[in-house]
């Protein structure tokens, strides 16, 4: 693709996510242009997919994603030199600014604060679901100091809740993380909480009334707090000087934002956080049924715009103030009417990357609750699943609403996570996902999916004859070269393409290869060859081996958002790198702690240059294993 269409293709993006004026963040990763818009609404998806170079559109993470594929640090280019954007490279071209609707702009804030803490929320639901599980059948005793120790681990992410918020709401408003602790746990510092006790539920602070409250386990007072530290640390930062900023800011800060939350936000908080809880029970109690027809069918499609996480709070300020949660259960509806129409898919579909892709994502969906590429791969593309999953989520969702059934901690509703569910309404919810299940695949399989033929056309010739008498001339002369071979990429558990979590790598618009589950923090060469692209986050890396092979090898799914932080590039763009080599070096255990999934994907990207490929699959694959095997096409 030359400058001129470079320029052209630029214009055209721009001009079909709404102008510049609906850009609100545009960065880039390895293959994809990533927009936050202001109105998703404005985006010509249509219009885009259709433009030559263009390889697909993925929407989710608050993002609309344009997967461009090779050329895209060059669309990139383009399009800060053609529009009035700053840029530098893959960070963040313009501060974001939250804008759009009031819903909108709320939802976007929930969720960049609940994102990062979800995973230890989860893994703590599971261990309290785990212990259920062993104290119903008399496994363990509640007594037992066995117990106690691994309550406390379940119950820690919970209790001090608030501190978790407080760290991930400084983020999302830009305000100092420790300043920002340290005020939220004052509200549930021992002294403080003691006050209940001693003192009643009224005392004063310098002759003025201070309503006391239980902090540990709430949701919404540490965000308000924080959201108003925010506003008062951007006003304290012009006053104060530098010299003396280090303790005066922090001190002024602790002086005024613990008084205040204690006497004002933290009490609005609580009110506030109850009377949502109360909203919900209600509409649950009133009209049941109708809760979980809206949750179970339009639950997806939240999901797809990627405000889903914005509902976090209110499960998880349910499951503080009453001990149980109404809307998980709705929400686990369409999550398995997700699944249930991948089985369709599987069962109705004539082409076998369709079925290895439904398949493919039929797994981690009902084990770990992923429908992101059911989602993204299915559901979009083929439209009729969708509307199958929508139809079965509705009407499994209404009759757990209806049912009023409950789940007793938070945890993503997958079969593993069942203890998450127990209690007397455990019935209702096992058949609630069944029905989700079983009636959208059977939905799915009835509507059908609008493939493109395979085999017979119209004319009764087939597909394979009228590729053979395109290219006929080219095929006669076609010859191989002998049998290649690409070793792992990183020591530790193979898995295949499909399996990966992220719709353009698992549907293969990238290329053909592999991916792994690391058990180091270390890429290497799969083979000798050249660095052809290594990217400033060093979590890509581009690399043409002798033989003439272009691989991408991208560490993790949508670690471009790290923008660099815990990946050490090991080489340069240019060098010689040797079969085995070094090339990135990447902190596993932080990387996973902010909340990023490591898979790591080994792909072939010239497949038009590759006549044929095999993969060796390997359990546990060393450095030193081949698992793929290739054929170049002859000249």
């Amino acid at each position: 693709m030359g400058k001129k269409n470079y320029e052209l293709l630029a214009k055209e993006i721009i001009k079909n996510v709404g102008g510049t004026e609906n850009i609100i963040d545009l960065y880039h990763c390895v293959t994809r242009l990533r927009f936050k818009l202001v109105d998703i609404s404005k985006a010509n998806k249509k219009s885009i997919e259709q433009l030559e170079g263009v390889l697909s559109i993925v929407e989710g993470n608050g993002q609309f994603q344009i997967v461009i594929g090779n050329a895209v640090a060059d669309v990139y280019a383009t399009i800060l030199r053609l529009y009035p954007i700053k840029g530098e490279g893959e960070v963040s071209i313009k501060e974001e600014k939250l804008t759009g609707n009031v819903l909108t702009r709320l939802f976007s804030t929930m969720t960049s604060i609940f994102n990062p803490i979800i995973i230890a929320l989860a893994g703590a639901g599971m261990l309290k679901a785990l212990l259920v599980v062993l104290t119903t059948y008399a496994l363990m005793d509640k007594g037992d100091s066995s117990y106690i120790i691994l309550a406390a681990a379940g119950n820690s992410v919970f209790y001090f809740l608030p501190l978790f918020l407080a760290i991930s709401s400084a983020k999302t408003f830009k305000v100092n993380p420790y300043i920002s602790l340290a005020i939220v746990a004052a509200l549930i510092e021992p002294n403080f909480v003691g006050l209940i006790e001693n003192t009643g539920d009224v005392v004063t602070f310098i002759g003025l009334p201070v309503v006391l409250m239980k902090y540990a386990g709430t949701v919404i007072p540490a965000i308000l707090t924080i959201y108003v530290y925010s506003k008062l640390e951007k006003l304290l930062k012009r006053f104060i000087p530098k010299s003396i900023e280090l303790f005066a800011l922090s001190l002024i800060s602790l002086l005024i934002m613990v008084p205040l939350a204690a006497m004002v936000i933290g009490p609005i908080g609580v009110t506030l956080g109850n009377g949502l809880g109360d909203a919900m029970n209600f509409l649950s109690e009133k009209s049941g049924l109708l809760a979980g027809l809206v949750i179970g069918a339009g639950w997806t499609y939240l999901v797809i715009m990627g405000i889903h996480w914005g509902v976090v709070p209110l499960m998880v300020n349910n499951l503080s103030n009453f001990g149980y949660d109404i809307i998980r259960p709705m929400i686990a509806a369409a999550t398995f009417a997700s699944a249930g129409a991948a089985l369709g898919v599987f069962l109705r579909c004539r082409k076998k990357e369709n079925k290895a892709f439904a398949l493919a994502a039929l797994v981690p969906a009902l084990l770990g609750g992923i429908t992101e590429p059911i989602v993204y791969g299915l559901l979009i593309k083929y439209r009729k699943p969708l509307i199958a999953q929508t139809i079965a989520g509705g009407i499994a969702g209404a009759f757990m609403g209806a049912m009023q059934t409950k789940a007793i901690v938070y945890v993503f509703p997958a079969l593993t996570t069942l203890p998450a569910f127990f209690g007397d309404t455990f019935v209702y919810y096992i058949i609630g996902i069944a029905m989700a299940f079983g009636l959208s695949a059977v939905l799915t399989f009835i509507l059908g999916i609008d493939e493109e033929p395979v085999g017979e056309l119209s004319n009764g010739k087939t597909e394979e004859l009228i590729s053979k008498h395109s290219t006929e001339g080219l095929a006669l002369n076609q010859s191989f070269d002998k049998k290649k071979y690409l070793n792992a990429c990183i020591n530790g558990e193979m898995i295949s393409l499909e399996n990966v979590g992220d719709p353009v790598f698992a549907s293969k618009t990238m290329g053909d290869g592999v991916a792994f589950i690391p058990e180091e923090g270390v890429l290497y060469s799969p083979s000798e060859g050249i660095v052809e692209a290594l990217f400033p986050t060093g979590h890509a890396v581009g690399l043409k081996t002798e033989s003439g092979v272009e691989l991408l090898m991208h560490i993790g799914i949508n670690t471009v958002d790290l923008k660099g932080k815990y990946f050490k590039p090991c080489v340069k763009k240019g060098q010689k790198v040797e079969k085995g080599q070094a090339l990135v070096e990447f902190d596993m255990n932080n990387i996973k702690e902010e909340g990023y999934d490591l898979t790591t994907m080994l792909c072939i990207t010239n497949m038009n240059d590759i006549g044929k490929i095999d993969v060796i699959f390997k359990e546990k694959a060393a450095i030193s294993d081949a698992v793929l095997m290739f054929e170049m096409k002859g000249v």
